[in-house]
């Protein structure tokens, strides 16, 4: 299963979630690989720490390669790093990326990252994080993925761009993706005792949106576990929001 979490607008937890369910699949037993577009680096530096300032190629080298003709071009494997977690793996990204993206695009080099995992089938799950926007990576995941999953913040600015978002995954489905399915909205950041996260909520269930019954709550203790590089099934793995990662993993369904 390849998802993709995306959401244009910054600081709605994509990373967070991505690292997490992630981690949660390997934690099962699951191969899985993280696949992190986003070229401020969070889903890297959260999974592997200081060794993520050592890496020989990342995703921008794998990029850069489709630009060019060679004899003996890397495996997409090359590209992958092991985490120190079982099972778990990551293809990092990198800052290059942002000087790449203009050639990318005008290339029409947007089935590239597609390619390179339908050709990779030894993954049992794929979980790609996207940049805050929509641009060629965040097509690129969109076009490589099954389901989509959606961060939302429970803010009124996330709630209005919350239909302009739906309707560009229309767009994609429609052009590029028809297997493209919406997997649900993720609720994060979610204050129960609060009346507006509670009243955006409610809204957007009765606007008939895929809202996940599984709400995610607001924890200092997921800031801790970035600091310590360990998503939280490792690094606090009885804690509430552990707890409400996992079940969000299990609302997934198949695996």
């Amino acid at each position: 299963m390849n998802r993709v979490i995306f959401n244009q607008k910054g600081g709605v937890g994509k990373s967070t979630i991505t690292c997490n369910l992630a981690a949660i699949s390997a934690s099962t037993g699951k191969k899985t690989l993280v696949i992190d577009l986003d070229t401020q680096g969070n889903s890297t530096h959260y999974l592997l720490g200081k060794k993520a300032s050592e890496l020989n190629s990342t995703l921008a080298d794998f990029y850069a390669a489709t630009l060019s003709v060679s004899l003996f071009p890397k495996d997409f494997s090359e590209f992958i790093y092991a985490t120190e977690f079982p099972n778990l793996y990551v293809m990092p990204s990198h800052p290059n990326m942002d000087n790449l993206h203009a050639k990318l695009e005008s290339r029409y080099k947007i089935y590239k990252l597609k390619e390179a995992i339908d050709n990779m089938p030894d993954f049992d799950n794929v979980f790609i994080d996207t940049p805050p926007a929509l641009n060629f990576y965040t097509q690129s995941a969109l076009i490589a993925a099954n389901n989509c999953l959606i961060p939302f913040d429970c803010d009124v600015f996330s709630k209005q761009a919350l239909y302009s978002l739906l309707e560009t995954i229309d767009e994609v489905r429609a052009d590029h993706n028809p297997e493209l399915a919406i997997e649900g909205i993720i609720v994060n950041q979610f204050q129960r005792r609060a009346k507006l996260p509670t009243q955006l909520v409610a809204e957007l269930v009765d606007d008939q949106l895929p809202v996940l019954q599984t709400k995610l709550s607001a924890s200092v203790k997921v800031k801790e576990s970035h600091s310590a590089c360990q998503p939280m099934i490792q690094f606090a793995p009885s804690h509430k929001i552990t707890e409400e990662f996992i079940t969000l993993y299990d609302e997934l369904g198949p695996h």
